[in-house]
């Protein structure tokens, strides 16, 4: 069992991992649709711009960058081998 401090040095509060309602094409391409925010809000994804293997600077990780506009803003979808996440924004 990890200690409270160990616990709090590990906590990302960059990394946000969010369900991601997606389709994926006969040649394997995953194209995300929707994602689901940790307050239980959908957000529907208007376009994606880019997708390029990258690393997330903020919240660390690597895996498949997906550029997207949702509504007026454009953001980074990662997705980590078998699990997407989100950069949050810290206030």
């Amino acid at each position: 069992m990890m200690s409270e401090e160990l616990q709090e040095l590990l906590k990302n509060d960059y990394k946000v991992y969010v369900e991601v309602n997606e389709d994926r094409t006969a040649d394997g391409k995953i194209i995300p649709k929707s994602m689901i925010w940790e307050d239980g809000e959908r957000y529907e994804i208007d376009e994606i711009k880019d997708i390029c293997r990258a690393a997330s600077l903020k919240a660390g990780g690597v895996g498949m960058r997906y550029t997207v506009r949702i509504g007026d803003s454009t953001t980074y979808m990662f997705l980590e081998v078998d699990r997407w996440f989100v950069e949050r924004r810290k206030m």
